[in-house]
């Protein structure tokens, strides 16, 4: 049993599910779902659609260059069968799986800081540019108000310090 990948959107096509569409050259075509099968017929490239996998790897959003994608590469090698190679091997998977996911996770929150450095530097030049209305017309007044109070209280007490 395997455990194919999509041709047009790149999610998983398990045993029994999906369609298989095989061209007059004898290549085989997997889709997950019928909405990639009628997208793959109207001649759509993938790279396009917003939703698949290969726009999103294609326009920088996930994460395209790793080593541990060469793990996910098909081996059509025969081996004899041994159960600690097994065990080994899919302990392996869940090992790579793991690093994989945090590289990806580092990958967009590495992302997301652009975006967010940006916002805010837009968000800086907006509040200067509208300081006029951030700040009220008698907020420095205030402070001199208060300041004077505190310079009178501090004479009254000197003055009955001295008395």
């Amino acid at each position: 049993m395997r455990i194919e990948k999509c041709y047009f959107c790149s999610a998983p096509v398990y045993p029994g599910h999906g369609v298989m569409f095989v061209r007059n050259d004898c290549k085989a075509f997997r889709f997950c779902r019928s909405k990639c099968h009628k997208n793959f017929k109207k001649k759509r490239n993938p790279r396009k659609v917003r939703w698949t996998k290969a726009f999103r790897k294609a326009s920088g959003k996930e994460l395209t260059v790793d080593n541990a994608f060469e793990f996910e590469k098909r081996r059509n090698e025969p081996v004899k069968y041994q159960r600690e190679l097994w065990s080994k091997s899919v302990e392996a998977m869940r090992r790579v799986e793991e690093i994989k996911q945090k590289r990806q996770a580092r990958f967009i929150l590495n992302r997301l800081k652009k975006g967010k450095e940006l916002e805010k530097v837009q968000d800086i030049k907006e509040v200067k540019q509208n300081i006029h209305l951030v700040r009220a017309p008698h907020t420095g007044k205030a402070k001199q108000l208060e300041d004077k109070m505190v310079q009178k209280l501090q004479e009254d007490v000197d003055m009955e310090g001295e008395s």
